[in-house]
């Protein structure tokens, strides 16, 4: 095989795995964003924390999706987005999500958004922004940092206020029951 046509073959297989994710309308973004509110309330009525993500590929069909676990499986590691990301790998048989998007209700804390930047996911949509914990932006500027080579684009917001409203709803009951 000659020099030029291995470099050919290679740049043709970088290029097929550098593909873009999905481009989502607002309409879209809120209609997934929608179903995974309806999944929290689900989540949160049995006692976990009420996010959800799903994980679409570049052609906007779900390859992954997760809800909050922690107390159920006794797992430090059971967040929504830990546990889309397990299954979509599964699915996808690649650790790359290039042209891969996460859409989540809350903004992803340290330890998710360390594991979507070292999963190079595409995209990453987040409704509620969370303030204490956030690492896209609400504390934190983990895709920003430096060690952070590869670029994902962020967008958050998404339906923030209904999602905020389930949140501080979810923890005054629990917090009511505790005490």
């Amino acid at each position: 095989m000659s020099l030029l046509r291995y470099f050919f073959i290679r740049l043709k297989l970088l290029n097929k795995k550098l593909t873009k994710p999905i481009e989502l309308t607002e309409r879209k973004c809120k209609e997934w964003m929608g179903k995974l509110i309806r999944r929290s309330k689900v989540i949160g009525s049995s006692g976990e924390v009420p996010v959800s993500a799903v994980i679409l590929d570049k052609d906007g069909r779900c390859i992954g999706h997760g809800s909050n676990r922690r107390n159920k499986d006794r797992n430090p590691l059971g967040h929504a987005e830990i546990i889309a990301l397990q299954q979509a790998t599964y699915i996808k048989n690649d650790w790359r999500f290039n042209d891969c998007t996460l859409i989540v209700t809350l903004e992803p804390c340290p330890m998710c958004a360390g594991a979507l930047i070292q999963a190079r996911m595409g995209q990453i949509i987040y409704g509620a922004t969370d303030s204490k914990r956030g690492a896209l932006g609400g504390a934190i500027n983990l895709y920003l940092d430096k060690s952070a080579h590869h670029k994902t684009i962020v967008h958050g917001g998404i339906m923030q206020e209904e999602i905020k409203k389930q949140l501080k709803d979810w923890f005054r009951n629990k917090r009511r029951i505790n005490f």
